[in-house]
């Protein structure tokens, strides 16, 4: 008998074009699934919590993976650290109902966009960098129009595969925090380059290229060439998901 399982786990997003297994590009799940395959002695296949893009990196991604092997726990995470490369990083492995899944039963996924307002070596690989003065009471005011239940196709990648373009925000704030500003981002689901496309749209607010009374203009216009830019993909982190608890053993 098959038992589920989910794998709690970060990574550098620099090493890897995204989580998604690719033809032409080392990934996450690729990794994973080959280290489990070797542990296991079984084709095994995993699925992720979402799909991060080339660059994204994850303090916290979720994937689950089914076995008939009887697996003790605490010895799968240690040897799952010790074949998996140093970029990731097996934080966690909890049995699951045999019918939870790991991306439709998430309740939220949060996000961090980070920037640093100066330049350092220390964190080239995980900010962006950005030198005009941030206004943070201004972006939060821009912020609060984006929060509630609509359609996010204004930030949304063109040409993707996804059923509606409408999301959940329940969050979208900044805050300052060790010399960083870092803007959290919490919704049921997100569109391909959603949060890079926000992040871009209201860095324009901050230097007078929108108003805050644009944005709801623009939320309705549904059309990615009016928002702002995307901003690199190396701020951006995965930091939590949220299951409803029913689902663990």
């Amino acid at each position: 008998m098959k038992r589920r399982y989910f794998i709690y786990l970060s990574f550098n997003g620099a090493s890897f074009h995204g989580w998604q297994i690719q033809p032409n590009g080392n990934s996450v799940q690729e990794e994973l699934e080959k280290a489990l395959g070797i542990l296991l002695q079984q084709k095994t296949s995993v699925m992720g919590a979402g799909r991060t893009d080339a660059g994204v990196h994850a303090k916290c991604m979720i994937a689950h993976f089914e076995t008939d092997k009887n697996i003790v726990i605490d010895k799968l995470k240690f040897n799952l650290n010790n074949v998996l490369s140093s970029f990731i990083s097996i934080k966690d492995v909890r049995e699951v109902k045999p019918d939870f899944h790991a991306r439709f039963d998430a309740l939220s996924r949060t996000y961090n966009y980070v920037i640093t307002p100066q330049k350092d070596p220390f964190q080239s690989e995980f900010s962006h960098q950005y030198t005009k003065k941030i206004d943070v009471e201004l972006m939060n005011e821009a912020a609060k129009l984006l929060v509630g239940e609509r359609d996010f196709s204004c930030f949304s990648k063109s040409k993707t595969q996804t059923f509606t373009n409408n999301c959940d925000l329940q969050k979208a704030e900044w805050r300052e925090e060790a010399g960083l500003f870092v803007f959290e981002i919490r919704a049921n689901r997100f569109l391909r380059n959603m949060v890079r496309a926000i992040v871009g749209t209201l860095l324009d607010v901050n230097e007078g290229k929108r108003t805050i009374e644009s944005i709801p203009a623009l939320l309705d216009s549904k059309n990615r060439s009016e928002a702002g830019v995307s901003v690199p993909a190396k701020g951006l982190f995965l930091v939590d998901i949220e299951y409803p608890s029913a689902g663990f053993i």
